[in-house]
């Protein structure tokens, strides 16, 4: 996968090339904008990192553009900057889904650990993104019938219980168990439940 960023949002060209260089300081690559309505032109849906706004900007306001941008789909965690007077409304945005809020002026090293905590998450999100979808390519090759026998299979049921319900040869059952088996990536009954485990747990994140 490619690398995670951090995206810096605000219109303080001090504050931007300050934070900027902080994170470079500890390995950390970013990219700035003076405004929201900048990013907001850049931003492409494969963007994957962390997001560092503004609170309060000329024109659109931090909180403005996370808005828009989770109306388009986008689970980067995000933290904003905030004034002191800006606190409550800071509170409302981490019931809305937001990473943290930091007071300026801040702690570098309290940013900066909570970037990296927030990249680390982005990474773990990535992570079962890639992996719900390499699990729904599979179940995409089973056939109607092996969907069949899977189920019976995650049911608990043997190849004899299995060849009655399904009104086919024990054999059949045998190789189309293999072909599952195969396609899934798995080994046993027990890993093809866990896989499908996990992935219903991911789909429902």
């Amino acid at each position: 996968m490619s690398p995670s960023l951090v995206y810096l949002v605000d219109d303080d060209a001090a504050i931007r090339d300050a934070l900027a260089w902080l994170l470079r300081s500890r390995s950390i690559q970013s990219r700035s904008w003076d405004s929201a309505e900048a990013f907001l032109r850049d931003y492409d849906a494969t963007m994957s990192g962390c997001l560092i706004l503004d609170m309060r900007m000329v024109g659109m306001t931090g909180m403005e553009l996370y808005e828009q941008l989770r109306a388009r789909g986008c689970a980067m965690p995000t933290i904003f900057l905030t004034g002191h007077g800006d606190v409550p409304l800071a509170v409302k945005t981490l019931k809305r889904g937001a990473f943290d809020f930091i007071e300026k002026p801040f702690n570098d090293n309290e940013l900066v650990d909570r970037v990296l905590e927030a990249l680390q998450q982005e990474e773990s999100r990535r992570w079962r993104d890639a992996d719900r979808s390499q699990t729904e390519e599979r179940l995409a090759t089973l056939t109607e019938r092996e969907k069949e026998v899977m189920a019976c299979i995650l049911a608990g049921k043997l190849n004899k219980m299995i060849a009655d319900e399904l009104q086919i040869a024990m054999r059949t059952v045998e190789v189309h168990r293999a072909r599952i088996f195969e396609k899934m990536g798995v080994r046993s009954a027990v890993e093809l439940a866990q896989l499908l485990s996990a992935h219903s747990s991911n789909g429902s994140r």
